[in-house]
Order: structure tokens, then sequence, then C-alpha cells
């Protein structure tokens, strides 16, 4: 099958001269790769429709179009091939449309195509981008989410105050209270809502909708990460159920959202029903009956890695249930058996992503799929269709039996790529840890390399601090990246790290620089002792957000290290409480505000051993990085260069805490291994 690719004159350059043989992973290799995402499956359960991007590198962007297959792996084909971004698919109630979002028309529109092929045509009409939509079980209608003023009583005095507010020459902002800012964008004064679309053929317009959420001061879906999945209809088309926020002006310290019904009937206001919960609710997703609504929840208020429970709630009485209140993971996605008595999720699990089934009424968790990263689990008839990536394959579809039998692949995006290229190999590992507890990890040799000889090693740390680095492909730290570059390759994870229970994830709570940098240290030392292909005099570390935070500690703690990578790391926890935008994050990690918890702020505070830094250290920072804010980084820069370290910095003013256009990931990726290769003199 031949695949398009739309690559820049770099890339093509890059490809162009590879050798024949096979060679190990490189930046170019990953900008290559086709990258899969939102698959949804037909009504009829025989075709899955998803989105796949292809990296234009001299547009420096990422092109996304609509594609489909079938079920079993064939008839695999792209549906759209505009210029612009085509994405978001959903099928239409009788499996013959894919609507999709796209933006050819100048701004971000809903459109349909047959899924035989043809040319697109163009749904809403609307004055404003939509955001995302959730076809209604009509058919027909379309709720969509929409940036709105909450004042505006209908979407065009929303559009009179955009006007208004564009030929405004002042660029000043003015806030009362936070969030002013969240992620990578300043707040303006506008809100997601939900909206109705008519048809004309219902009595509706192609340019007009109704506002379900009318002034409505915060956003559904919530920002900056929410989309519709945030959203679900109920079977009959009767009642929508979404997730809102409603901190007001305490929302920058509270992780509150809760799920909201509505009655479409009439001019009904949305009533809360996760009202009892103060931590964060999401996710809502109707039995095939409707009878019941699952979600996500987790109990503890200002606690953004809490347990995620999935909670039933009984549309009849409103009373609602905790499923799984005795499973020690975190559900993830929501999918219903059709029967209705089985929940199939993901979660973090020992270093995996596992696929697991949930008995709905015994809340008896079943593991189905454990190996490598497996998510989004969907029905198609009498299998399921899943992601999967692993360390040496980058996301696919594929499907099996509900039991987890019977695993088979059905698309084939990268198969062609992986084949030309030499894979490090990797294993698990595991070391008795900090507090005595059991740690994991994963070890993985250079490309090509037989074991026997000596090798520099790059010793990454996750970031989250409560996430994982397991089995999983990733585009930003790709541990394959530094195998095909000729490094050894270490991760662990530490106590506070997702996939082993919650109290293995809140052990970090208060102790940020104590057990996971034992953690670390004594997982380093377990590798060495069992991986004799690692050379110990070339030890190299890197880091990205808790990473680069603890990169810098590290370099206040040991010189063991040739080299240091830091990027978006704080250097000062206590500065960095009122640098930042979500402020439960650190209120619940430090105990409280930075005002009463000075002592907490700096236990384990990099600053305050900037005087025994003395390894050499390339900073990297995005400049609408709001999380982790780039003063940060320049402030590590200052310590490193005033004290006479060997440094360098490098600033991204156009990306946030993550490095996501091709060139600039390209210039990432070249310059850290660049570094590496001068300290670790990489032969």
């Amino acid at each position: 099958m031949k695949l398009p690719l739309v690559l820049g004159a770099v890339v093509l350059a890059a490809l162009g001269s590879t050798p024949a043989r096979a060679k190990g992973l490189t930046v170019e290799d990953m900008l290559a790769m086709q990258r899969l995402s939102a698959p949804t499956v037909s009504p009829d359960g025989k075709r899955v429709a998803f989105a796949v991007r292809d990296t234009d590198y001299a547009a420096n962007r990422g092109r996304v179009d609509i594609w489909v297959a079938n079920v079993d792996g064939t008839g695999t084909r792209r549906l759209t091939t505009h210029p612009d971004n085509d994405s978001d698919p959903a099928w239409s109630r009788d499996s013959r449309f894919v609507y999709f979002s796209s933006t050819r028309s100048g701004s971000a529109q809903v459109w349909k195509i047959d899924a035989s092929g043809g040319e697109a045509e163009q749904v809403t009409k609307l004055p404003v981008d939509v955001n995302g939509f959730k076809l209604h079980p009509d058919g027909k209608r379309i709720v969509v989410a929409m940036d709105v003023w909450p004042a505006a009583r209908t979407l065009a005095d929303s559009v009179k105050l955009d006007d208004a507010k564009a030929k405004t020459k002042s660029s000043a902002r003015v806030y009362d209270q936070l969030l002013f800012r969240h992620w990578d964008q300043w707040e303006d004064g506008r809100y997601s809502h939900l909206f109705m679309w008519t048809p004309p053929e219902l009595g509706g317009k192609a340019d007009d909708a109704r506002d379900l959420t009318q002034g409505q001061a915060t956003d559904s879906p919530t920002h900056p990460f929410g989309g519709m999945e945030e959203v679900d209809l109920s079977p009959d088309g009767k009642t929508l159920a979404f997730v809102a926020r409603v901190g007001g002006r305490e929302t920058a310290w509270k992780t509150n959202s809760d799920v909201f019904l509505l009655a479409l009937d009439g001019n009904n206001k949305p009533v809360n029903v996760t009202s009892a919960y103060g931590g964060y609710d999401n996710g809502p997703t109707f039995s095939p009956d409707g009878k019941w609504l699952a979600l996500r929840s987790m109990a503890r208020a200002g606690y953004e890695a809490d347990r995620e429970r999935i909670v039933v709630l009984e549309m009849a009485t409103k009373k609602l249930r905790v499923v799984t209140e005795a499973w020690d993971r975190s559900a993830g996605s929501i999918t219903w058996s059709a029967d209705g008595k089985t929940i199939y999720t993901s979660t973090d699990h020992v270093g995996n992503h596992a696929i697991f089934a949930i008995d709905v009424v015994t809340g008896g968790a079943k593991l189905v799929v454990e190996k490598g990263n497996n998510s989004d689990p969907q029905r198609a008839g009498d299998r399921l269709v899943f992601q999967r990536d692993t360390l040496v394959a980058p996301t696919e579809l594929f499907t099996m039996k509900p039991d987890g039998s019977d695993v088979r692949a059905i698309t084939h995006l990268n198969d062609e790529r992986v084949k030309k290229i030499t894979w490090g190999q990797y294993e698990q590992f595991s070391f008795k840890g900090a507090k005595g507890d059991t740690v994991h990890g994963y070890a993985m040799r250079p490309a090509g390399h037989d074991g026997k000889t000596k090798v520099p090693l790059a010793f990454l740390i996750h970031g989250g601090p409560q996430g994982s680095f397991g089995d999983h492909w990733h585009y930003r730290w790709n541990a394959q990246a530094y195998a095909g570059r000729g490094y050894g390759v270490v991760m662990i994870d530490f106590h506070g790290s997702t996939g082993y229970g919650q109290a293995f994830t809140d052990a970090i709570r208060g102790d940020w620089g104590g057990a996971p940098y034992e953690d670390l240290m004594m997982g380093l030392d377990a590798a060495i002792k069992k991986y004799t292909w690692i050379d110990d005099t070339r030890l190299l570390a890197l880091g990205a957000s808790y990473g680069g935070y603890m990169i810098n500690w590290i370099n206040g703690k040991t010189d063991r290290f040739k080299a240091l990578v830091c990027h978006d790391g704080n250097i000062d926890e206590r500065m960095a409480y009122y640098d930042t935008e979500e402020l439960w994050f650190p209120e619940w990690e430090h105990g409280g505000p930075a005002t009463d918890k000075t002592d907490s702020y700096t236990k384990h505070n990099p600053i305050d051993l900037v005087k025994n830094w003395k390894t050499p250290t390339l900073v990297i920072h995005g400049g609408l990085d709001f999380r982790v804010v780039d003063t940060q980084g320049m402030s590590t820069f200052t310590a490193l260069q005033r004290k006479g370290v060997a440094s360098r910095f490098i600033h991204f003013p156009d990306e946030n805490h993550w490095v996501l256009k091709p060139q600039n990931s390209k210039v990432w990726h070249d310059e850290v291994l660049a570094w590496l290769d001068k300290y670790s003199k990489r032969r």
C-alpha cells in the first residue's frame, strides 16, 4: 500500500541520504512517522474512521486528514485530501457518512463526506470557530462547542462583542481574579459554551445555534485540555451530560469539576449530579440502554493525580454508586459493553498502559491486554478496537475479542518505516528502592549493540511527577532517539509514578527531593550492576518539568554525571508558586500556599544548593510555558553562568511546556544530542 507523506526538503534530504542498511531511530524518522489518533467505530461495527497527521516540515506544521479502514484490516485509505486540517471524525447513524471538523472554509466548521468517497460538504456555517462537536442521536442536530461572551444572550450578540473588541486599539489586559492565563493562553473573557445546532430542514439556520449553557462563566468542555469526551447525549437524545468547573475565583486553587445533566425538551437549567464530590469528575458516558451514566471521579479535592474511580449514576433515581472502590488503579476512557454489564477502560499498569474489563455490578477488574501502551477500547460488533504503541512502534489500530484473545492489526501505516530502523533492545527490571519498596524501570541498549562493549548512558527522568516512563512511543521523549545515537538508556518509575497503586503515587507529596531522588540513584546503581554494557564513567541525565526540577536538584546533590539537560524545570519552588497558574498543584504537593508553608517549599529547593553546582548543563525553556514559566529557566542559566559552570540556554518563544513545531523539534533533538556527545565523548 502506498502511503502519502507531506515532508519538507530537509526531511526528504535526510531520508533520501539514508543508507540501505538499517539504522537507529533519528529525529527525521520520527518526523516521517504518520501519527494516528481519534479512532471511532461505525455504528454497524464494520469500519473505523480515524485522523492521521503527516509532518509538513517546510511549512513547520502537521497536516491532518481523515482515513477509514475496515475492522477486519482491509480497505485502509485516506478519505480527505484538502491542504487544511480535517480532524475529529464521527459517524452518521446509518454508517454512511463521516462527519469531521475542518478549517478549509477559513474557520473551523463541521463537514461531512460519504465514507465510500467523494467530495466533502460543509454542514455548519457558524460565525465563530467550532471547537468540537457531538452528533445528536436523531442524525440531524449537532451539539457544538464555541467560545462566546457569557453575557451575550445569542450567538449574534457574542459576535457583535467580538467585533467591538477587535476595533479596540489598546492592547491592555485587565483582570480581577485568577485564572488570568492558562497553559499557553491568556484569558480574554470568553468561555466555551455548548450550543445546539439545528439544520435548516428542521427549522434552524446553518449560521446560528442555541446556547445550552447561556450565562455560564466557565468552560464546557473544560480548558485547556478538555474535549468532546466531556460531553455525551443519551441514546434517546433527550438528555445532555457535560462537565464544567464551578469554582469562580477559587478555580485556580481547586480542582473540582462536576458532571451536569440538561433536559433538552425546553428551557431547562443544567443539574449538577456530582455536587457531593469535591475532586475531578469527568468523562460522562451513557450506557447503551440509557438507564445509567458512567463517569470517572476523584475523591480528594485539590489533587489532580488522585485515583479516578468509575462511578455510575442511575438515571431514574439519580443515585450514584462507586464501582471500582477496591480497584487500585486509575480509570481512563469508558466504553460500555453492548449488554451494559461491563465497562472497558485503560490505565497505567506497572510500566505499561493496559486495558481492563470492569464488572459493573461487582467492580471486579479483569486484565484484558497488558504489554505496551494500549488505549481507547471501542466496541466493533463482537470485538474491540483499540490503539497500541510500544517503544519500538508508533500508534496503530488493533482489534481483539473482548477477552483479549485473537489480537490482530487493523492499520499498518508505519510498518515499512519501522522495518528500516534498527531498534535498541530493551527490558523491564526492578530493584529495592527507597523505603524498601520495589521500584521498576526500563533499560535499553544502543541500536544494534551486542551488549559486549561499554557505552555512555542517557538517564531519562519523567515529569508529572505523577507520570510514568513505560513501554510507550513518544515524540518528545523517545528513548529510541538516544539508542539510535549510540547511547544506552535507563528510565526509573520513582515514588510518585503512576501504575503501581495509589499509595505509591501519593508518596511523593512533600518529598520531592527525598524518596524519588533515592529511587533514581538506587535504580541507576542497580542498572549499572545488572547491565555490564553501561559505562559508569559516562553518565548523562535529562529531564523535563518535574524531571527538569530533578535535574537542578541532582546538580546540587551529586557530580556523578558528565552533563545534564534541564527542560522547563523549576529552580526555585517558592517563587514557582507565584509564577504558575494552577495553584492547586503546588498547594497539594507542598501542603498549602507558599504564604503558609514556607518550610515545605524550601525543604527540597534546588536554589538552595546552587552553591554546589558544577556539572555542565543545557537549559531549555518555552516562552509560552505558563505552567513552569520561562524565568525559571533563565534563572537556572544565570546561576550556572555566574558560577562559571559550562552551560547553554535555548529559548523557544513560540512553544509551551512542550516543543511541538517540527523545525523546533529538530533543533531540540540536535542540540540535546550534541550536548550529550560533547561531554560523553561518544565514539
